[in-house]
């Protein structure tokens, strides 16, 4: 298969999709204060700090660096506090045509993921098949614009900057 080419895409009920373990270890995570949109029971470490979906991230402050991957239902919301706190790394679905998406149009820099992605399922188990949508990776803050700019020499991709 080539690379970035399709597989069987993942379909299920739930909108909890788990960070793959690889991209975790390369953004690394653990130097990261706070993710705001932490699956309860995951058994990956996704910051020094993780708010759960029963906690909901969108109510509660955020502080200091911050690495997330969004419920997919609430991209929007999710893009808009991101946006506002301005220091982080969030993991989407590169839907550029979206509203939610045209939120994160300001951003610092965008890491378009060479290849779908595998997420895992909320017991950590690899998910059957990938995303069935190419994901990205965008950052707000020096610190979260180098670590991007770093990976992109790494894996490769399409590295842009914004406005």
């Amino acid at each position: 298969m080539a690379l970035g080419g399709h597989e069987k895409p993942n379909k299920g009920g739930s909108d909890s999709w788990l960070t793959p373990p690889w991209v975790l270890k390369e953004l690394r995570v653990n130097d990261f204060d706070l993710d705001p949109c932490f699956c309860k029971g995951s058994p990956f470490i996704t910051a020094k700090n993780m708010i759960t979906e029963e906690q909901d991230g969108l109510k509660l402050e955020w502080y200091g660096r911050v690495f997330m991957n969004p419920p997919y239902s609430k991209n929007k919301d999710f893009a808009q506090k991101f946006m506002k706190h301005k220091n982080g790394i969030s993991l989407v679905f590169a839907r550029t045509e979206t509203e939610w998406f045209k939120t994160y149009y300001k951003a610092d820099c965008f890491l378009f993921l060479p290849q779908r992605i595998t997420f895992h399922l909320p017991s950590g188990e690899k998910a059957n098949g990938n995303a069935g949508a190419p994901s990205v990776l965008i950052s707000i803050g020096e610190v979260n614009n180098k670590l991007l700019k770093e990976l992109h020499k790494k894996i490769g991709g399409l590295f842009l900057k914004g406005e």
